[in-house]
């Protein structure tokens, strides 16, 4: 049954595409990854990163990015080379510029770049609302807590150390949470239309989720397709405004399908001469940047 309404027939498409890599020989997943090559050198291999395939494994994942490095490292050189390593991870969801090494000595060079906050990321996200004000910086610590709801699951969240006088308003420093993570992210809106947002984010530390938990819970400006940190209190559907279905032709009801709009868009990486990588976000977020009306002012 192919859906006669173009949006959910892409929905559909990439929900397929993501349980289809989940499926596919190994060989077949190195040969994809080939193909979203956009950078190699003596040291390092860059791919843009597809959608809904997990950098690690874990239950019920059969495939990964991790478990094909050595097939894809003799396909990029020869039956003689080293295994490629993994240097910093991505969330399944999220798609772009991921950084590989050819070898162990490279790999710890680039993850000490990434630990000591030496590379500059920049990332685009399409967001419900308008971050008011427009540019800016979040810098509020993360942390891990159980959600008690119907289902309990875990959830990254902000823990800030300062809350707001009843009284008369005022700000309060509070003590901080032990457990919580220092987090800091850049953002900047690039783009707006279709009660919808364009933004271009630097998260300047690496916390789990950050740029999700900032956006939804810092900002109120979730990601648009952030099933997960769309509410607080429970696992459902993110809901959307009127105009953004309309633009987006999708009913309520199918917007569980949407997927997350976050792209890893570029990397400067100072490995001797500082390498600038940059990967096109994929095919369906272009769609709905179009579809929203969301033009970037060409550079």
């Amino acid at each position: 049954q192919i859906p006669k309404d173009p949006a959910q027939r892409q929905l559909r498409e990439l929900t397929a595409l993501s349980q289809q890599l989940q499926r596919v020989h190994p060989n077949v997943l190195a040969k994809i990854l080939k193909q979203e090559t956009v950078y190699q050198n003596e040291e390092i291999v860059v791919i843009n990163k597809p959608y809904g395939l997990p950098v690690h494994g874990g239950p019920g994942i059969k495939n990964c990015i991790a478990d094909v490095l050595p097939i894809l490292a003799k396909m990029l050189e020869n039956m003689r080379a080293e295994p490629l390593h993994l240097c910093h991870r991505l969330d399944k969801e999220t798609t772009g510029v991921m950084v590989l090494a050819r070898n162990r000595e490279t790999a710890d060079k680039v993850r000490l770049l990434f630990k000591t906050r030496q590379v500059e990321k920049i990332y685009w996200a399409i967001v419900l609302g308008d971050p008011d004000p427009a540019e800016g910086i979040v810098e509020i610590p993360i942390v891990e807590k159980e959600v008690q709801s119907h289902q309990s699951h875990y959830k990254m969240t902000l823990a800030p150390n300062y809350r707001l006088c009843p009284e008369d308003g005022k700000v309060v420093k509070i003590r901080r949470n032990r457990s919580a993570e220092s987090a800091v992210t850049r953002y900047r809106r690039l783009a707006g239309a279709s009660a919808c947002s364009l933004l271009e984010l630097q998260p300047i530390t690496g916390v789990k989720h950050q740029i999700r938990v900032h956006l939804a819970y810092g900002l109120g400006c979730p990601i648009l397709g952030d099933h997960k940190y769309s509410h607080w209190s429970k696992l459902a559907p993110q809901k959307l405004p009127v105009l953004t279905l309309r633009r987006l032709k999708l009913q309520q009801s199918k917007a569980r399908h949407l997927p997350l709009h976050l792209h890893a868009h570029r990397l400067c990486l100072p490995l001797g001469q500082p390498i600038d990588l940059v990967c096109k976000p994929p095919r369906f977020f272009q769609k709905t940047l179009k579809k929203l009306e969301l033009d970037i002012a060409k550079d």
